[in-house]
């Protein structure tokens, strides 16, 4: 049977595959312990990508799997989904999605938990779940409250609206919109470049930024500082200033 999550390497960067495309890689079971196979094996890889094959980034839950009435969805969510959307989110190294189709549910869920999103202008972003009586879930209402504010949110919850990838990058809820037949590559350019660069500093920005999100403009700068403390020591702090200082390119290590 065909694996349901491929996995590539390309150099520093570690490729994530949904591959379900004849059912628009909706998620099951099967997908989430894939997936959480896959990210056991990032090793040292320095950047992750991840995107679908096919027609569509993810258009999120396979309801086939659903028991309306019957199942526990609030354990479905923690158990089952909580844990991969957290994981991803929380994953050293940087992330970014590439996304294509539809993008909705847990699909989005799993698309935000990474660190850029790059969208094709032809993506479409929902909330459908008014559509069958359900509540938006997989972190929706935190991506789309802190990324569009509270009116927007709300106006795409309550109308079920799409938009486009397009639309999306005007919005500010993706890091930018490109051709579909430009999606990939320019993922994986922007994977590289982040991948060659020093991706210590980069893990620490993460780390930072997740908090700046909650925390006091005093805090984030004693984060600041933190950081830049144990940089100044690293290995790639000491090549950029030379290769500055020589006018060249740095050799970065990530470390």
């Amino acid at each position: 049977m065909a694996p349901l999550v491929r996995v590539e390497r390309d150099g520093p960067v570690y490729e994530v595959v949904l591959s379900r495309p004849d059912r628009l890689n909706a998620l099951t079971a099967d997908m989430v312990a894939q997936l959480h196979a896959a990210l056991d094996q990032v090793g040292d890889a320095r950047a992750l990508l991840l995107w679908g094959e096919g027609r569509a980034f993810s258009a999120g839950r396979d309801l086939s799997e659903a028991q309306p009435g019957e199942e526990d969805a609030a354990r479905v969510l923690r158990e089952l989904f909580h844990p991969l959307f957290l994981r991803l989110y929380r994953c050293p190294i940087p992330t970014v999605a590439a996304v294509q189709g539809a993008c909705l549910g847990a699909g989005l869920g799993l698309a935000f938990a990474c660190d850029v999103v790059i969208a094709a202008e032809d993506a479409f972003f929902a909330s459908p779940f008014g559509r069958i009586g359900a509540v938006l879930d997989s972190g929706g209402h935190h991506h789309f409250v802190r990324l569009l504010g509270l009116k927007r949110a709300m106006d795409l919850i309550y109308s079920g609206r799409r938009i486009t990838g397009k639309e999306a990058e005007a919005m500010g809820l993706v890091s930018r919109a490109v051709p579909a037949d430009e999606l990939l590559p320019t993922a994986r350019q922007l994977a590289q470049s982040i991948a060659r660069g020093p991706t210590l500093a980069f893990r620490l920005s993460k780390r930072i930024a997740q908090a700046a999100v909650t925390a006091d403009y005093a805090d984030v700068l004693d984060m600041e500082a933190d950081a830049q403390g144990i940089i100044s020591r690293s290995h790639d702090y000491t090549e950029g200033v030379r290769a500055f200082l020589e006018k060249r390119e740095p050799s970065f290590r990530g470390a």
